[in-house]
């Protein structure tokens, strides 16, 4: 690209996450706009931008990034004791229980085993910014295979059902203990919910052009709205199927922040968040004790994922990023987003990373980037 000037800093000791930085500017097609941060143990160590129209304090949709906060909020309740995860999500929410969903417990719930991707007919556009509209329409529904039996990511309403279970439990919104708890007192550019005084620092969510060949791929992929990869992405709604990409491009949906997929932050934000969790930050503690940030990524689903037809590993609600980044520690946790975004701690080096980018790499999901980005900040982090 014409534009490949790298800004921000890094720490001494970081200077190949610079270059490596320019480098995957310098590659990808016109257009593209990124950011990348990354602490070590509780010390921000990177912290650069690129590309035409951003800079290190803009804020975009990080769309399934959010699920990470929505995680982290269920693990602080999971380790203060509030939660148990054999216990049946029937328990807290007692209208959970129609429709063969009776046994369902917390643990099968969290990791992706429910079987509740999404809903009969689809959701409205209303809906799916609502997340209690979500989780009524939820808890009458049938699961799209026996709870328990397989695992398929439920990609637009797992944080409307963690949500549900918090609100259950502490009368408060899944968004008002991640403000409280999280967010606030750790300063952390990651929202649920962007208040109205932010939206200055706001860039429009854009999608990048397929090439010849993923168009081919994706035509040969073949999923149907009626499919689950096309229930759980809401293609079902026979009025308004969902154009994922342009969903935060409304302030409506930008102030809603459904927890599943309706985040807006930056890199910044994603990097902090997962510092904070393992290591603390600004004198802070960590959110976290070992025990729980193990606990959240000791593997409970594995293998082929119903959803999204490939390999996936997931831990408590979060993705176990070793299986798809081997050079990062097996306790390592976290979450990408559509767009590109991603954030994760690695407990083991001490490093938390966060990674966004304002235009959709096709079709979708972790940027491929991140992995060359990933793999030498931790080279730099250990070594």
């Amino acid at each position: 690209m014409a534009d490949a000037i790298v800004h921000g800093t890094v720490a001494e000791g970081y200077e190949p996450v610079r270059e490596a930085f320019a480098a995957t500017l310098a590659e990808e097609r016109a257009g593209h706009a990124a950011q990348l941060a990354a602490y070590v143990r509780g010390r921000r160590v990177v912290d650069l931008w690129g590309g035409p129209g951003i800079d290190g304090d803009s804020l975009t949709g990080v769309f399934s990034a959010t699920k990470g906060a929505a995680y982290l909020v269920f693990a602080l309740l999971l380790q203060d004791g509030t939660l148990d995860l054999d216990r049946e999500v029937r328990h807290y929410w007692p209208e959970f229980a129609a429709a063969g969903k009776e046994h369902v417990t917390l643990r099968q719930l969290v990791a992706h085993q429910a079987g509740l991707v999404g809903a009969d007919g689809g959701f409205t556009p209303e809906e799916l910014r609502d997340d209690r509209a979500i989780a009524e329409r939820l808890a009458a529904q049938r699961p799209y295979w026996r709870p328990g039996a397989a695992f398929g990511y439920h990609a637009f309403v797992i944080g409307a059902l963690i949500g549900e279970v918090v609100r259950r439990v502490t009368g408060l919104t899944l968004r008002e203990v991640y403000e409280a708890r999280i967010r606030s007192p750790y300063g952390i550019d990651l929202f649920m919910g962007l208040p109205e005084e932010h939206e200055g620092r706001w860039l429009s969510t854009q999608p990048m052009d397929p090439t010849p060949d993923q168009k081919r791929q994706s035509a040969a992929a073949g999923h149907g709205p009626d499919g689950l990869p096309g229930i759980a992405c809401n293609q079902n709604h026979a009025k308004a199927p969902t154009v994922l990409a342009e969903l935060p491009n409304t302030r409506e949906f930008r102030a809603a922040g459904p927890a599943s997929i309706g985040g807006v932050g930056s890199a910044r934000g994603l990097a902090r968040m997962y510092a904070a969790a393992v290591s603390g930050v600004d004198g802070r503690g960590a959110l976290l004790t070992p025990d729980t940030a193990a606990r959240v990524a000791e593997i409970h689903s594995a293998g082929h994922d119903l959803v999204d037809r490939e390999y996936k590993a997931y831990g408590l609600g979060f993705v176990v990023v070793s299986e798809r980044y081997p050079f990062l520690g097996a306790r390592s946790f976290g979450h990408s987003g559509a767009a590109g975004a991603l954030g994760f701690a690695d407990p083991g080096a001490g490093l938390a990373f966060g990674y966004n980018r304002r235009r959709f790499a096709f079709p979708g999901g972790a940027a491929p980037e991140t992995s060359a980005l990933a793999k030498v900040i931790r080279e730099c982090a250990v070594g």
